[in-house]
């Protein structure tokens, strides 16, 4: 009870023809006058045995995958309109962002391009961007706390050297806090 289960071999009669007649159900499909019948026909008549049926389930992955690549594009346009209008974004959170959408969508979708890749690996996958998030936040954190550390240590040294003018180190703190803000707001 409860083996995994195997995926039913999927034949796919229109993938093996030739480039020519494949390419040309490819453009009749993209005519809306033609039905599945005129396309299984017209095979037919060019001494392919293909049923409507095949002909739908053809249609239907074409159009998914179609669909698949427009997403990627527009998802990837996204990505670099950002880059170009925030030159110092963090692009490993737009990447991140990019990747746990297409796993969370394995997920809802179970699509069956995705089948080689099991739904425990896509579960430790979304895990380890889990982990790459914590990871990348506590470095940052740790960044920030090491500048604020060594601006609090500079202006400590810098003040012992020009005590004797209070004038001149009230300019210089400013300036060092202005610097630490700068830092630790990227």
């Amino acid at each position: 009870m409860g083996g995994q289960r195997t995926k039913t071999r999927v034949s796919r009669k229109i993938d093996e023809l030739p480039v020519e007649i494949k390419e040309r159900v490819d453009v009749m499909l993209s005519d809306t006058r033609n039905t599945y019948w005129d396309i299984s026909g017209f095979l037919k008549d060019q001494g392919f045995d293909i049923s409507k049926s095949a002909v739908g389930r053809y249609a239907m992955r074409s159009n998914k995958a179609a669909q698949r690549l427009m997403e990627a594009q527009s998802k990837t346009v996204a990505l670099v309109n950002m880059v170009k209008k925030n030159p110092e974004a963090d692009y490993t959170e737009a990447g991140m962002v990019l990747m746990m959408d297409g796993l969370i969508n394995r997920i809802a979708t179970a699509d069956e391009e995705w089948d080689v890749l099991p739904l425990d690996k896509v579960g430790r996958l979304i895990a380890s961007l889990s982990r790459t998030k914590v990871y990348k936040d506590r470095v940052r954190q740790d960044m920030k706390d090491k500048a604020d550390l060594a601006f609090k240590e500079m202006e400590g040294e810098i003040m012992k050297t020009i005590k004797s003018d209070p004038e001149l180190a009230v300019k210089l703190k400013e300036i060092l806090t202005r610097a630490k803000e700068m830092m630790l707001n990227d």
